[in-house]
């Protein structure tokens, strides 16, 4: 409803209206719906190819990958030496020494499949708390 203002009398005169006009954003959502069904199917590879294999020379000094064991009686191996959770976190920064940035190195955990959930969520923890946030996990490949 609109506001007579002073003045503005007549037998013309009407309200103002104060609905939301909704027709033009169905419109528009339409035709985006249109749009996007139209491109969705180009957007698909329906060409098969047989790729042949990427064959990438390693880099001149490849970082060693770092890799932390939890064995099933739940005991943590950092590479071979044997560590704790409470020192995990020292142990990995004096294991990866003068490296550019140690806490952007990626950490591989291996662990038994027996191991407690909370005893890896506990190494995951440690982890984090020392800032070391790109870790990665190992699991056996079977496909052969």
């Amino acid at each position: 409803m609109g506001a007579k203002l002073a003045g503005s009398g007549g037998k013309y005169q009407e309200e103002a209206n104060s609905d939301i006009n909704v027709t033009p954003f169905v419109d528009v959502m339409l035709v985006l719906l249109i749009i996007f069904m139209v491109a969705a199917p180009l957007a698909a590879v329906t060409v098969k190819v047989d790729l042949p294999p990427a064959v990438a020379k390693p880099g001149t000094n490849p970082p060693k990958p770092v890799y932390i064991s939890i064995q099933s009686n739940g005991r943590l191996f950092l590479m071979d030496k044997p560590t704790d959770l409470a020192t995990l976190g020292d142990d990995l920064r004096a294991h990866l020494g003068e490296r550019r940035n140690p806490t952007k190195e990626r950490i591989f955990i291996r662990a038994d499949k027996e191991v407690l959930y909370g005893d890896f969520m506990g190494v995951m923890n440690m982890l984090q708390d020392n800032g070391f946030y790109s870790v990665a996990l190992v699991g056996e490949d079977k496909r052969k």
